[in-house]
C-alpha cells in the first residue's frame, strides 16, 4: 500500500506540474512555462539516458579543451599552457562513468565554472575563439542539466537495503 500511495502521489504531482505548465503557457508567460516543461522532460528521462549524456559531454568538454588550447585556436602560437585547464575535468571522469550520484552532484558544481569561461571568452574573443567558446558553454549547460536531472531522478527511489 505504500508504493500505491507513493505512485499516487507522484502521480498527482505529475498532473499539477502539467496543469502549471499549461497554465503558463495559456497566460502569456512562456519562460515559466519553458522552465516547467524542460525540467518536466528531463526528470522524466530514463536515469541511464542522463548518465550517457553526462558522460558525452563531459568527455566532448575534455576533448575540445585540449583542442582548443593546442592547436585550433590558442592563445600563444603552438600551444599554451591553458592546456592545463582540463585537468579539472578528468578528477570527476570515473566517477560520471560508474554512474556515482555523489560525483554527479558535485562536478555540476566544477562545471559552472567552464560555463562562466565560455561566456567570457564568448564576449571578449575574437575569430574561431568565439565558436570554441560558444560549443564549450554548450557542453557546460548540457552537463550540468543532464547531471542535475540525473541527481534528481534518483532522489525519490526507496533505499536499498542490504542482506
Amino acid at each position: 500500500t505504500k508504493r500505491l500511495k507513493m505512485r499516487a502521489t507522484n502521480r498527482r504531482a505529475h498532473d499539477n506540474l502539467c496543469f502549471m505548465s499549461l497554465h503558463c503557457l495559456q497566460s502569456g508567460n512562456p519562460p515559466t512555462a519553458t522552465v516547467l516543461l524542460l525540467l518536466e522532460k528531463t526528470t522524466a528521462m530514463k536515469p541511464a539516458l542522463l548518465r550517457h549524456m553526462a558522460s558525452a559531454s563531459l568527455v566532448a568538454l575534455v576533448s575540445l579543451c585540449l583542442a582548443w588550447e593546442s592547436r585550433l585556436a590558442p592563445i600563444y602560437p603552438g600551444g599554451s599552457w591553458l592546456m592545463l585547464k582540463c585537468l579539472p575535468l578528468l578528477i570527476p571522469l570515473r566517477g560520471i562513468l560508474h554512474g556515482r550520484r555523489y560525483t554527479f552532484q558535485w562536478s555540476s558544481m566544477l562545471i559552472l565554472l567552464y560555463l562562466t569561461e565560455g561566456i567570457v571568452r564568448l564576449t571578449t574573443d575574437n575569430g574561431p575563439a568565439r565558436w570554441l567558446a560558444l560549443t564549450e558553454s554548450l557542453l557546460a549547460l548540457a552537463f550540468f542539466g543532464a547531471a542535475i536531472a540525473y541527481v534528481r531522478s534518483g532522489r525519490n527511489r526507496p533505499a536499498r537495503t542490504s542482506g
